[in-house]
């Protein structure tokens, strides 16, 4: 039986109702957000942000919102392509829908970008997004 998601989590799940179909599934010690199979939300240090891309990232930037920041144990820094939403956008579902929206539309163009053979499966994780190998003999009977 799943573990029940977090209130926190649950209340973010309410905000962004009004998107229709969206679903929080656990990763890394945070949550994805998801709407049809594409994840366009990220939780992580108890934080919320969104997919961001060229066409919206600026909106976020001129408002002086902050990207998602992971730190290696090395102390490389990667700045990932998604971004906190206003903090008033927490107010009300009808705040943080245009904002969601905008997240649901860079996932959706970065979608239509991969390339076929990178398509990812409903649900499934990074580790699954390799091109398969032509050169490669298939397994010995």
């Amino acid at each position: 039986m799943p573990k029940p998601l977090p209130e926190t989590i649950e209340s973010l799940l309410d905000l962004l109702a009004p998107l229709g179909g969206v679903s929080a599934r656990r990763m890394f010690g945070g949550f994805g957000i998801y709407k049809d199979g594409l994840m366009f939300g990220l939780v992580a240090f108890d934080r919320f942000f969104l997919k961001v891309d060229d066409g919206t990232r600026r909106e976020f930037e001129d408002l002086g919102l902050e990207p998602f920041r992971y730190t290696y144990p090395d102390g490389r820094e990667m700045v990932m392509s998604y971004y906190m939403p206003p903090e008033d956008a927490f107010n009300s579902p009808a705040r943080m829908k245009p904002w969601a929206a905008r997240g649901w539309a860079a996932a959706q163009r970065a979608a239509r970008k991969r390339p076929k053979g990178l398509k990812r499966p409903k649900g499934s994780g990074r580790a699954s997004q390799t091109a398969p190998n032509k050169n490669r003999r298939p397994p010995r009977p």
